[in-house]
């Protein structure tokens, strides 16, 4: 979370128009769901990949690393959408196991595969979005498309609560890893038990500081945050028009040539 609030902060489109970065990012993302295409999702994951190292100063290897957690549930949850279970062998590779027989049809790879990269075209969209732009910068795209701004506030706080309690847990457990808390399996699970407690106990505390030192500045029930970025440029919304396009009339080719 830290690195990818630093990668944000520090990209090429940092101080580009929030709210057309996300319209480009949610209309990508619209396109490629609902193409459910091989094609599609391959060409949204290269071009929005590309964007993303490029702009955000990062490398292949992180962003890659990225998507490992991701990938990993699409995997085993298209398991099930690959085997099935029947009491007979209706495909090529049946193989019988207790009276029944573990199916894998080439219709159910076929699925779950485009299912994935759907998927994986969809996170890069997400990607693109969340490395290049500020959560505050996001928050006033919520703003303005008139989002309940008690939803906006709680958004900002916890956003901002995850830093906290990742900065104290990762205090805590080095001083435990200094006093030999992970030296076997009892003492690591006493060790995270206590570091669970101890979050608890001080989360709780510091959002007591935090209202405390919110209210020591005129709070008033609204949080103001400095906007930073610039209006988008004729050039800059042609371009997003014009891929947007592109994706749509792509979409609309595969159709009438495969159905």
């Amino acid at each position: 979370m830290i690195m990818i609030d630093k990668l944000s902060y520090s990209s090429k489109l940092r101080y580009k128009s929030p709210c057309l970065k996300s319209f480009f990012a949610i209309s990508t993302l619209i396109i490629c769901v609902a193409a459910r295409s091989f094609i599609i999702s391959l060409i949204t994951l290269l071009i929005m990949g590309g964007l993303t190292v490029y702009n955000s100063r990062t490398s292949y290897k992180y962003y890659i690393k990225l998507f490992m957690l991701p990938l990993l549930f699409l995997l085993f949850s298209t398991i099930t959408i690959i085997v099935n279970i029947a009491d007979e062998p209706m495909s090529t590779l049946a193989i019988p196991l207790f009276h029944k027989f573990i199916m894998i049809r080439e219709d159910s790879i076929y699925f779950a595969i485009n299912l994935i990269l759907t998927s994986l075209g969809s996170i890069s969209c997400l990607f693109f979005l969340s490395l290049t732009t500020p959560i505050t910068d996001l928050l006033n795209v919520l703003e303005r498309i008139h989002c309940p701004y008690l939803i906006i506030e709680l958004i900002l706080l916890i956003y901002r609560f995850i830093f906290v309690i990742l900065d104290m847990a990762t205090a805590i457990s080095i001083s435990q890893k200094c006093r030999l808390g992970n030296k076997d399996m009892k003492t690591s699970i006493k060790s995270m038990s206590e570091l669970l407690t101890m979050l608890l106990i001080r989360a709780l505390k510091k959002s007591s500081f935090l209202y405390d030192a919110m209210e020591s500045r005129c709070y008033d029930g609204t949080i103001r945050v400095l906007n930073e970025s610039n209006k988008a440029t004729k050039r800059e919304v042609i371009s997003v028009f014009i891929f947007e396009v592109i994706m749509i009339g792509s979409c609309f080719v595969q159709r009438s040539l495969y159905g």
